[in-house]
């Protein structure tokens, strides 16, 4: 068998991840038979079926997927290798991923920075939820994630960055919250499980004995905080979204127990990965604790 080429691999990854030879060939900038070219030369090459077809995308076999796992390491390994013989100095593609509250708040300020000190990193941020965030990361599809805690995975490394505070918003049309059990049956308004802040939500309604009403999930801050001011619920949000966002008189807020309020957010990588844009990074935030 002929040696596998990082181009064909990086073809293969792009379809596995696509999930469409069109979506590929649009993100590669190449025409569609060429996409389906290769991965048809990659499978006679490997003597594999790399893909079956579901509807009208594609979705990986067993071996396929046994092939991106490997791709995914290749692909790393050829870009930190061309990151050290570059005299160290960061560069090439950079994928963070972030709690909406971090990219809204807590990055603009710092990749900013960042950009200004390493124009040549290309950055691309996705958001998420921390489960979803975790999820990525072991998957390769980012590089580095801000998450909260708690973060407790073998095959991650982290250290602390913020600490977020958060608050309890309800709605104007709410009586005054004298006491926990005047917001039972109530709809919360949060994110989709799997986000950190609504599991410390669910935590302090447990807690206070509330009994909680419906759950309407939705899917950024703005919305919430839309609903909320519209009356339809209450939520948890961190000060520092509200900080950025005018928001003056739509809704109250009200402090949370300290045990509940405060909240880590840490940076995240795979305990295998290492680069000179994560260190530049590293370096931007500050050695505020020790990686775990």
């Amino acid at each position: 068998m002929h040696d596998l080429n990082l181009q064909a691999l990086e073809i293969f990854r792009t379809v596995a991840i696509e999930g469409s030879v069109s979506r590929a060939a649009a993100r590669l900038n190449r025409v569609q038979s060429n996409i389906s070219t290769r991965i048809k030369q990659l499978e006679q090459q490997l003597d594999k079926s790399l893909f079956v077809r579901r509807g009208r995308g594609l979705t990986l076999t067993p071996d396929g997927e046994l092939l991106l796992a490997y791709a995914e390491r290749f692909l790393r390994l050829s870009m930190e290798t061309s990151e050290a013989l570059q005299a160290g100095r960061p560069s090439g593609a950079f994928r963070i991923g972030a709690m909406e509250s971090t990219a809204a708040a807590r990055l603009p300020d710092i990749l900013s920075r960042y950009h200004a000190l390493h124009p040549d990193v290309e950055i691309a941020v996705k958001t998420d939820t921390a489960g979803g965030l975790m999820r990525r990361l072991q998957d390769h599809d980012i590089d580095i994630a801000f998450c909260a805690e708690p973060v407790s995975f073998a095959w991650a490394a982290s250290r602390q960055v913020f600490e977020e505070r958060l608050v309890l918003v309800a709605p104007q049309s709410f009586p005054p919250l004298e006491r926990t059990d005047e917001i039972s049956g109530r709809t919360i308004v949060a994110f989709e499980a799997g986000c950190a802040y609504r599991r410390y939500l669910e935590q302090w309604v447990l807690e206070s004995g509330i009994v909680p009403g419906r759950i309407m999930a939705v899917g950024s801050y703005l919305a919430i905080l839309a609903c909320v001011s519209a009356g339809t619920g209450y939520a948890v949000v961190p000060q520092s979204v509200l900080d950025v966002i005018a928001t003056k008189g739509q809704f109250r807020r009200y402090d949370l127990p300290e045990h509940i309020s405060r909240i880590t957010t840490r940076l995240v990588w795979r305990s295998d990965y290492g680069s000179t844009k994560l260190d530049a990074l590293k370096d931007l935030l500050g050695d505020r604790s020790h990686a775990e």
